[in-house]
């Protein structure tokens, strides 16, 4: 259900767009791709044919990719003032051209999710004198989300999220993420399954968790898996 706010400017609710992930007690030891979590805010981007890239938002709000919606976004939104210039600038042309070239354009509607964040972002704040930068983490078009290989094969060339690891998901590598074994700050979110049906869990490191027990206390736990 939409909650359409003063005028056709901007959208300020929505369903929420990009799922909440499980924890990694509910993994499938099955073939996966793991790409860092980076510690930053969700936001999406909305693309139709006749419209080009018309919205954009956070994970359970949506606004028009103009200069009313980005006023207001931004004001909804202290501290992403930056997202709408980073992706007009930096993404929305490049992403086009991959999406044209691998033959997605034909799509009713695309989804692009980006994590937005700085050097020093931690749960979601982010500090005003740092450069921040837009990490393209999933494509979500009208067939569904793209399998994580598909999407390495076609946007590699772009900003995208890192890749951990490529094969299947174990106990084994559930424990190294946790204990530091692998270059991440916050952790990983392993993607897998089919096509026409794609699973998602995130592993967070427990030097993560010591990190938001320091900052949050008993609410720490409103941050993690």
């Amino acid at each position: 259900m939409l909650l359409v706010v003063g005028c056709s400017s901007f959208v300020a609710r929505t369903k929420l767009v990009y799922p909440k992930m499980p924890g990694s007690r509910d993994a499938a030891l099955d073939r996966c791709v793991a790409f860092e979590k980076y510690d930053g805010t969700n936001l999406h981007w909305v693309w139709e044919p006749e419209l080009g890239w018309y919205a954009f938002g956070t994970r359970r709000d949506r606004f028009d990719l103009d200069d009313g919606g980005i006023a207001a976004f931004a004001a909804a939104h202290v501290g992403l003032e930056e997202a709408a210039s980073l992706f007009l600038s930096q993404l929305a042309q490049p992403l086009i051209t991959a999406l044209t070239t691998h033959d997605f354009y034909d799509s009713q509607e695309i989804i692009a999710f980006t994590e937005f964040l700085g050097p020093n972002s931690f749960a979601g704040r982010h500090r005003d004198d740092e450069p921040k930068q837009l990490v393209l983490f999933d494509i979500k078009t009208s067939a569904g989300f793209l399998h994580p290989e598909t999407f390495i094969k076609h946007f590699a060339e772009l900003p995208i999220a890192r890749v951990i690891y490529q094969g299947k998901l174990t106990g084994k590598f559930t424990h190294d993420v946790r204990e530091g074994r692998y270059d991440v700050a916050e952790g990983v979110v392993c993607k897998g399954g089919s096509d026409e049906s794609i699973w998602m869990v995130k592993i967070k490191t427990h030097a993560y968790m010591e990190r938001l027990k320091e900052a949050f206390a008993s609410d720490w736990e409103n941050y993690w898996e």
